[in-house]
């Protein structure tokens, strides 16, 4: 069976102090009101992992995860951070091509493909993002894009390698804008992606990996997202920086 995961990406937001409140209360209402199989994943900015993990330690449900790493393991980087620091933090996750990073900081696939070479080597589980913009969708060449980002990032690995990873499709028009792709669109795109993994490597590769929908998740659409066969649980954004729109869409994974 694939893992359920709902991972919460905090982006650039919330203080030291701010933070650790929002993850006790995520902690406490999950003790109290989450019954389900769910793996949870508290994704902060990199000042507060260590904070987080600490916090959670506790709590065998919850996990950390870094926003982005460097594919150096060490050396004259200033302001970088390796997988190695982000391990020694608690953190077990880390998120790789979220389209933020594709955007401003013009992070191509050959580039993510080291990131997410890091990630594995530091035994770290790496949650690679992958999406069309609104101008590729309607142009119908989302296929082609998506493709692209993933054998481009992903495909260089070995079957042993892939089976580690997490992937998130997040179409990029439905990022903080409020759209969310209907439950139909989000369920043809994962099971593109399942058949692309299918085609390089195998069906049974291709049918246990965990692929989340990112884009506006909410838990008034949470359960009707998680109804489809091939979404596995959800990269948060907005929705992630308040406990209870956040535990509620944990709430939907059954």
């Amino acid at each position: 069976m694939r893992k359920k995961i709902i991972a919460g990406n905090w982006k650039m937001n919330k203080t030291l102090e701010e933070g650790m409140g929002l993850v006790s209360e995520i902690s406490n209402m999950l003790k109290d009101e989450y019954t389900g199989s769910a793996s949870v994943v508290i994704i902060p900015p990199f000042v507060h992992i260590n904070a987080v993990s600490k916090l959670i330690a506790e709590n065998s449900r919850l996990a950390s995860g870094a926003q982005n790493c460097s594919n150096h393991k060490s050396g004259a980087y200033t302001g970088e951070i390796s997988t190695e620091m982000i391990k020694s933090c608690g953190a077990t996750f880390v998120i790789i091509g979220h389209s933020e990073r594709r955007q401003y900081f013009n992070e191509t696939n050959d580039w993510l493909a080291k990131k997410v070479d890091a990630v594995l080597e530091s035994g770290l589980t790496p949650i690679y993002c992958c999406g069309e913009t609104l101008e590729e969708r309607e142009a119908n060449s989302h296929f082609g894009i998506l493709e692209k980002q993933i054998s481009e990032g992903l495909f260089h690995l070995s079957a042993e390698q892939f089976k580690n990873l997490v992937i998130a499709y997040e179409p990029v028009w439905a990022i903080g804008t409020g759209k969310t792709a209907s439950t139909a669109q989000a369920q043809e795109i994962h099971a593109f992606i399942r058949g692309l993994i299918a085609a390089k490597y195998d069906a049974g590769l291709a049918n246990s990996i965990t692929i989340q929908y990112g884009g506006s998740v909410k838990a008034d659409n949470a359960v009707e997202l998680f109804s489809a066969p091939d979404i596995d649980g959800a990269l948060v954004g907005g929705a992630a920086l308040q406990s209870r729109s956040f535990v509620d869409i944990v709430k939907a994974m059954a």
